[in-house]
């Protein structure tokens, strides 16, 4: 047999959970079509392993991509920290289907100004992002609030019956053209007047379609425990696969409630299919909100529209130079982005170490100052979570970024090494692999990744991307 690409002698972390082993791995066209001891001389390019790991794609299951796909396809954010798959279209927020009569609301602006909005189906944003051939695959869910706003001129009350028929059809004829669920962010304004039974209409037509729900829930602070217990109930009523979007214990006030969040998560699990997914740090990133403001907790100021000279400062600094309390200089500011030094490290490496929890960046790329995690997430969970605190086996590690999430977004014959799996690699030096993307100088690739391989062409070698070869990934 002659392989287009051969890897010798790597380390195999298969992303199954089970334990590293030495293969050679043969590619052809778009997939693995051998592991074991083969044949260098049939081979038209051999990389050898010299002690790195080969591992599949990091698949990055949530993301705000959604325009950075199609206008920014090179995807060096991703692409430089080997994942190979987006899931775009959360938080409630997706490019698509809509159409908008104004500029998009908050937070649907964290993905641009109206320009970012061109994709009034579905169907317009699949060839839109077919056309720019991004470096990485690209899976999209459609967001509750984007249903909202192409029906709602104002939002602080729930959607009509006429209105949800309206969000209904939009939805089906986006599931039905290869979206793969729905996603919402009920603890955002334009949202949170949505009641139960406003998603519950919704998520039944992602259970009839076999899809899956995502949420950012209604209240990841005192409201922890209860907010899980809707988002359950849901899914489950609507027989729907769920995943919780960025676990998190926000708060001093809900310091150390992850335990709690984490029974109640293994609860609902031996009941549903469910999931949660996080990132590697204690500090998040959104749209500057007044209800969010405690006066206590550090919040730096990313971006504001109207103030855009006082952006990299924090605002207990804003609000001194103005001469007013932060709420008042929050109104001041917004529009505008900001990093909450909200959550406790404890907190967020025991859901980060959880059996359930997969990796998802929720970086921002429209943000000019965006959170580290845009580019150093999954690195971060490698060098420092597991090679350097042993939070985790890198077998673990690996699997929360690849098989597990495959699996749970049935991205068929994705994020596993497996002879006729798709051939989304990526190729590891655990002594060099570190993150270097900080809050202060966020935007930098980082060192340890030698290689990405996306659909079986090689996409990515020596800091730069050298060919494009993703693909749309339809349900």
């Amino acid at each position: 047999m002659t392989y287009d690409l051969l890897f010798t002698r790597v380390t195999v972390v298969d992303g199954s959970a089970a334990e590293p082993y030495l293969a050679d791995v043969g590619v052809r066209g778009d997939r693995i079509v051998a592991i074991g001891q083969l044949d260098e001389s049939e081979a038209k390019a051999i990389i050898t392993g010299n002690g790195r790991y080969l591992m599949p794609g990091f698949i990055d299951v949530h993301t705000h991509d959604d325009t950075m796909v199609i206008h920014q396809p090179d995807m060096l954010p991703k692409i430089s920290q080997g994942v190979t798959t987006v899931i775009v279209g959360n938080c409630g927020i997706s490019a698509s289907p809509v159409v908008l009569h104004g500029n998009p609301p908050d937070p649907m602006n964290l993905l641009g100004g109206r320009e970012a909005f061109a994709y009034p189906t579905f169907q317009h944003y699949v060839l839109a992002v077919e056309e720019a051939v991004p470096a990485v695959n690209v899976a999209a869910l459609i967001g509750h609030t984007a249903l909202r706003a192409n029906v709602m001129s104002e939002f602080d009350r729930p959607a009509s019956p006429s209105e949800q028929t309206q969000m209904a059809i939009a939805l089906k004829a986006a599931l039905e053209a290869g979206a793969i669920g729905l996603s919402s962010g009920l603890a955002y304004t334009n949202a949170r007047q949505a009641p139960a039974s406003e998603m519950q209409s919704l998520v039944d037509i992602v259970g009839e379609k076999g899809a899956i729900y995502t949420t950012h829930m209604r209240n990841e602070h005192d409201g922890l425990l209860n907010s899980l217990e809707e988002s359950f109930s849901t899914a489950r009523q609507a027989g729907a696969d769920l995943v919780i979007s960025h676990l998190k214990c926000a708060g001093a006030g809900n310091w150390g409630k992850a335990p709690l969040a984490l029974q109640a998560l293994e609860k609902a699990a031996s009941q549903q299919p469910c999931n949660c997914d996080c990132y590697p740090y204690a500090c998040s990133s959104t749209t500057l909100d007044a209800w969010r403001v405690d006066g206590e907790m550090e919040i730096y100021i990313n971006w504001s529209e109207p103030h855009p000279e006082m952006a990299r400062q924090t605002l207990k600094e804003i609000a001194a130079q103005w001469g007013v309390d932060q709420w008042q200089a929050t109104e001041r500011l917004r529009p505008a982005g900001a990093i909450y030094h909200m959550m406790h490290e404890e907190d967020v490496q025991k859901i980060l170490a959880h059996p359930l929890s997969m990796i998802g960046s929720d970086g921002l790329p429209s943000d000019p100052n965006p959170h580290p995690r845009l580019w150093g997430t999954f690195p971060r969970v490698l060098a420092h979570y597991c090679r350097d605190l042993k939070l985790f086996s890198l077998e673990e590690a690996v699997h929360k970024m690849t098989g597990l999430s495959a699996a749970r977004f049935r991205l068929k014959d994705r994020g596993v090494i497996r002879t006729g799996a798709f051939a989304d690699l990526t190729l590891v030096d655990m002594t060099t692999l570190e993150d270097v993307a900080t809050y202060s100088d966020p935007c930098k690739a980082s060192p340890g990744i030698h290689l990405v391989v996306v659909n079986g062409v090689i996409s990515y070698q020596n800091g730069k991307v050298i060919q494009r070869n993703g693909r749309m990934l339809k349900a």
